[in-house]
């Protein structure tokens, strides 16, 4: 089931009072372990979101790997498993995987393992698992996973048969407590439930930053151009939306960043009906053909609630006093 064997190195730019250029080894299978040198020390999670809990295991991962000269590597899983075992009761995503692997890499990360998570491997006993990282490290000196993380087929795997194995191959295992804000647990659930009720701020706050959504730029109907106010449509990769309505935002596109207006919802003026939700953005001042490529949205401020006007007439109206505010935000 560990067939794939590649590495994949990806030059990134990380701006400070000068271009520092780091480089991110992307592995795509156990067995590329072995081309890293040991000890290693292993940050195993599903990590959506890269939320405050996530941060501190990887963080002491690599505390520990750097008090003994050792390589931290963090290893995740794509798609969300939930995606495979429970396809119908699968959450929205905070963060898609190339979203995920983008946060991953702003916190210093030069190591990342993405394990293909597909029926076979949901069906992987924990302990083989296990001897799989043991066999391919050299060698294999610490895991580090949040304190309730279950793994392996049928979820068997927890922290104390981690440490029951760590005994028996010579790794140590650091089960991380829970984090807290406010006396209340740092969870994806916990984000994911305050990012649909639109408290941004409580998200931002268990998030450790703000919350944003990646999708794709994809061609949408055209009517924006039409009305003078040309949007582009994005698809997001399964990521959790907020409530509907519209919002001052900003897009980040190709490392920079442009304000603009949000329109989340169905578009009740000139839509028939439809039950799909539209996620679309007006960037002021902006000239450009983005058709497929990614945009990282940032929502600052809700403005209003979705309004079904009277006229498309009104609706212009309606996106000039939009666009006028956002300008006015913008220049805070």
């Amino acid at each position: 089931m560990f067939q794939f064997e590649w590495v994949i190195r990806i030059a990134v730019l990380i701006r400070h009072s000068d271009l520092v250029i780091v480089l991110m080894q992307v592995l795509r299978s156990i067995p590329a372990l072995s081309e890293l040198p040991g000890p290693l020390f292993l940050a195993i999670g599903v990590f959506d979101g890269v939320h405050l809990g996530h941060q501190a295991v990887i963080s002491t991962s690599a505390t520990h790997a750097r008090a003994v000269n050792g390589t931290p590597v963090v290893l995740t899983f794509d798609p969300h498993p939930e995606k495979i075992l429970r396809p119908d009761k699968a959450p929205h995503l905070l963060t898609a995987t190339t979203h995920k692997i983008a946060l991953i890499r702003t916190l210093g990360v030069r190591h990342l393992l993405i394990i293909s998570f597909d029926k076979a491997f949901a069906a992987t006993e924990p302990e083989d698992f296990v001897q799989q990282l043991v066999q391919h490290s050299t060698p294999l000196s610490e895991i580090c996973v949040g304190h309730e993380w279950s793994f392996g087929r049928n979820r068997r795997g927890n922290l104390q048969l981690l440490k029951k194995m760590g005994a028996q191959f010579d790794f140590n295992v650091v089960g991380i407590q829970p984090v807290t804000v406010n006396g209340e647990i740092v969870s994806s659930t916990t984000i994911r439930r305050a990012v649909e009720s639109g408290d941004l701020k409580k998200a931002a706050t268990m998030l450790g930053r703000e919350y944003t959504i990646v999708g794709t730029v994809v061609p949408g109907d055209a009517l924006g151009k039409k009305i003078g106010f040309p949007t582009a449509n994005l698809s997001a990769h399964s990521e959790q939306f907020p409530p509907n309505g519209v919002y001052f935002a900003e897009a980040k596109v190709d490392g920079a960043i442009y304000p603009g207006v949000v329109n989340l919802g169905h578009r009740p003026t000139i839509s028939s009906g439809s039950s799909e939700r539209i996620l679309e953005v007006y960037l002021l001042d902006f000239n450009r053909d983005i058709y497929g490529k990614d945009l990282e949205l940032r929502f600052i401020r809700y403005l209003r609630p979705e309004k079904k006007f009277e006229n498309v007439d009104a609706l212009v109206r309606q996106i000039e006093f939009d666009v006028q505010q956002a300008r006015e935000l913008a220049a805070l």
